[in-house]
C-alpha cells in the first residue's frame, strides 16, 4: 500500500509535510526546520552566516517569509503567552 503525504504550502518557501521532520515547517526543498532558523537569529547570527551555514539551501527571502509569518502568528496568539503577574 503506498503512503502519501499532504504537502501544505504556508508561503511560498515554507511547508509542512508528515512525511518531513514530523510535520514541523520547513523550508521548501530541505529539512531545515523554521524554527532553527529562527533559533539562530534570536541568537544574533547575521542571515549571510546563516545562508552559509544552511549550505545555500535557504534564501534571504525565505528568512523574511519565517520571520513575516512567525510575527503574524504570536500577533494572534499573544494572549498565550501573557506571565501572569503576582500581587506584591
Amino acid at each position: 500500500m503506498k503512503r502519501t503525504h499532504t504537502t501544505n504550502l504556508l508561503g511560498r518557501y515554507i511547508i509542512t509535510d508528515p512525511g518531513i521532520c514530523d510535520g514541523q515547517p520547513t523550508f521548501r526543498g530541505t529539512r531545515i526546520m523554521v524554527w532553527q532558523v529562527l533559533d539562530m537569529l534570536a541568537k544574533g547570527k547575521a542571515w549571510e552566516t546563516i545562508v552559509e551555514e544552511c549550505h545555500h539551501s535557504i534564501t534571504n527571502e525565505a528568512i523574511a517569509e519565517a520571520i513575516k509569518l512567525s510575527g503574524e502568528a504570536f500577533m494572534k496568539h499573544s494572549d498565550e503567552f501573557i506571565i501572569k503577574q503576582t500581587a506584591a
